[in-house]
């Protein structure tokens, strides 16, 4: 490469950081904004091979995003599990650990094929022709959110001082851009983690004072645990907590997918939403959607029930009621302390419908308007209750179940993974920094 080749044009990059502050501004997502970052840089004429990044995430289910972008084949995203485990032996002799461990910010290495590797992932990046390596660390603050990466490129002389110094003076703009969108992100996460996936962006949309909401029709469930007062009171917090999250895990999931949104859990139990129009066919497919969540929530807890047998574990009981209905959707509580939530006489029915699981033999009961919304499933008619608190008696069925004994790859349970990636530990350990410089490497993690 000549020295005018080697050249990088400040007005380009100049282009790339408008770009950057003005896609941070329109809100854009991580994802487009590391795609277009990195398409933008190698436009610019920076012999870019890969690019590498990751940000360190507050979320509920994941430590980390990252993404993996190679000239001409586009970008790799990641989420990494937030897991127990340790760093692995790869991780533990790469560059990032390097860095982290010695509180530097960049490192260079030229990757020469006549040379043993002097991190294990220089051989796979020498696969690629890579000939020159740099990797960094840009903290957003004095927390735990970050950016960590590497530039790789395949040029024969490697990068140039021309190139190094426009990286170093873009790695700012990039890293401002994307906290931006670390932290829209972040917001995202814990509107649709804690209020559910609808109520989160009704809340992000403005929909944030007292009394605001609206009217929907939609099919209804509530779900609870039997037993848990007992449990409470024989069996340890931690045992407690296990076993009211595996309930959860195994019977309450399968309600928010495929339409459905759980609205809040209320203890041992929750309650959770189909929205639709106020017409059959929308009923229909409401209806049938919480149904069929019904099966492969009765499959789980059973797929649930045989490892706890397993363990020598008892077997978790529990109640669903399904009804449908008009429901008010909104804010509700104190002026400065709100719930979004669902409430009204529908709700009313629907518990008090799960609370007659307790004395039907069935585990799963139902409305008779529910379920004249289902179609040809087989239907058992228990006979009429008087609900407390509601004028006209409710014609109780309980739905066929036998389905659910044949498991479907959706409705066993997912298996749990123990190995993370090294880009997860890597920002595992970006965020234990502080506590291995106040000399406590035991909490590493």
């Amino acid at each position: 490469m000549s020295k005018a080749q080697a050249e990088i044009s400040t007005i380009l990059m100049d282009k790339v950081a408008d770009w950057l502050n003005q896609s941070a501004l329109a809100g854009s997502d991580l994802e487009t904004l590391v795609k277009g970052f990195c398409e933008r840089l190698a436009a610019a004429g920076l012999p870019l091979k890969r690019v590498h990044l990751s940000f360190s995430m507050l979320h509920p289910l994941y430590d980390a995003l990252g993404f993996t972008w190679f000239r001409g084949q586009g970008i790799e995203v990641e989420g990494f599990r937030a897991e127990p485990g340790g760093p692995s032996d790869r991780f533990l002799t790469s560059p990032y650990y390097h860095l982290l461990s010695n509180k530097l910010d960049h490192l260079r290495r030229r990757i020469d094929p006549s040379l043993p590797p002097e991190f294990p992932i220089f051989d796979e990046l020498r696969l690629i022709g890579v000939t020159d390596y740099m990797a960094f660390v840009h903290p957003f603050s004095n927390t735990s959110q970050g950016m960590i990466g590497s530039w790789s490129t395949d040029s024969a002389t490697g990068f140039s001082d021309s190139m190094i110094s426009a990286l170093l003076r873009i790695q700012s703009h990039l890293a401002i851009a994307t906290k931006m969108a670390v932290l829209t992100k972040l917001a995202d996460n814990m509107m649709t983690t804690y209020l559910g996936g609808d109520a989160g962006r009704r809340v992000l949309d403005g929909q944030i004072k007292r009394g605001e909401g609206d009217t929907i029709r939609a099919a209804l469930v509530m779900g609870d645990m039997r037993g848990s007062s007992r449990l409470a009171e024989t069996s340890g917090r931690e045992i407690y907590i296990d076993t009211l999250n595996q309930f959860f895990d195994a019977v309450a999931a399968p309600f928010n997918r495929k339409g459905g949104q759980i609205m809040s859990f209320i203890g041992d139990g929750f309650i959770a939403v189909y929205p639709c129009e106020r017409h059959r066919s929308q009923s229909e497919v409401a209806c049938q959607a919480a149904l069929a969540a019904a099966h492969k929530a009765t499959a789980r807890m059973m797929d649930l029930n045989l490892r706890r047998k397993e363990q020598g574990l008892g077997d978790i009981q529990f109640g669903i009621g399904l009804h449908v209905g008009n429901v008010m959707f909104g804010n509700v509580g104190l002026t400065d302390r709100l719930t979004f939530s669902a409430f009204g006489s529908a709700v009313n029915e629907v518990q008090r419908l799960q609370t007659l699981t307790k004395k039907y033999p069935h585990s799963v009961l139902a409305s008779e308007d529910f379920a004249s919304y289902c179609g040809t499933n087989s239907w058992l008619t228990l006979g009429k209750e008087e609900l407390r608190g509601i004028k006209q008696k409710l014609t109780v069925l309980a739905p066929d179940l036998s389905g659910a004994l044949a498991l479907d790859e959706d409705a066993a349970l997912e298996p749990i993974h123990d190995r993370r990636s090294d880009a997860e530990q890597v920002m595992l350990l970006h965020r234990d920094t502080a506590r291995i410089s106040a000399g406590d490497p035991s909490k590493l993690q």
